[in-house]
């Protein structure tokens, strides 16, 4: 779902640590009633989340997340300059905060809309501990589940575009070569071998022109190793 594409507590996690927490640990408020923002705050702080806020309108929430990179929302749908709605499709689309709203308002346009944005979790007013407790953990977790779905998506794109490279490269070799498809697809394992870079690498640089038969790509040539170079050698 923060790449990019993944959704993760960064208030918590260990440094140079994978481990994903289960809930977020820093929570966005926004909301241009005073009373209610204060009161969303003092919920979350007593359920453990470090408050973010509270702010008033939607810009002011987009903006601190961009500098304070908060790990979810909880946004009023109703607000000045920028509504909660417009407010959560920016922080989904460019940070990966997923939003919990607090609305007034069941309408059937609120609620189809919210869905397209980056909404994970929908609350009416009023609202309980108990009730916010429940939406952020239900948010978080479809939001963590978008996160590695989108990620998966990614890595497939990025695997058919590798692949796609490599067989545009091998017929360059077959055509240049005169040299069966598998003869060629060997040649540019053993390049990658011998240079210790990913055939992807490899790939592209027959594309550009390079003559793998040279002796920069023979045994023991300079290259990266694989590890610093992103990827496999030889797949």
């Amino acid at each position: 779902m923060m790449s990019q594409r993944s959704v993760t507590s960064t208030n918590t996690k260990q440094q140079g640590s994978d481990t994903e927490l289960t809930q977020p640990a820093r929570v966005l408020v926004a909301d241009d009633d005073h009373l209610i923002a204060t009161g969303l705050a003092s919920s979350l702080k007593s359920l453990g989340h470090t408050v973010h806020g509270p702010v008033s309108n939607g810009r002011l929430a987009v903006d601190h997340a961009r500098e304070e990179r908060p790990d979810l929302a909880v946004l009023d749908i109703r607000m000045p300059d920028m509504t909660g709605l417009e407010a959560a499709e920016i922080l989904w689309k460019e940070m990966r905060v997923p939003t919990v709203i607090v609305s007034a308002y069941s309408d059937d346009e609120y609620l189809t809309r919210a869905s397209e944005v980056g909404v994970f979790g929908y609350l009416l007013k009023p609202i309980t501990a108990e009730s916010l407790r429940v939406a952020i953990s239900i948010a978080w977790g479809r939001a963590e589940q978008e996160g590695a779905n989108v990620a998966r998506i990614d890595q497939l794109e990025q695997n058919l575009r590798n692949r796609q490279v490599v067989e545009q490269a091998k017929w360059k070799l077959v055509e240049r070569f005169g040299v069966p498809e598998p003869e060629a697809h060997a040649r540019m394992q053993r390049a990658a071998r011998n240079t210790r870079k990913p055939l992807v690498q490899i790939a592209e640089m027959i594309i550009e022109g390079a003559d793998i038969s040279s002796p920069s790509f023979e045994p023991g040539a300079p290259g990266e190793s694989p590890e610093g170079a992103g990827g496999p050698t030889s797949r």
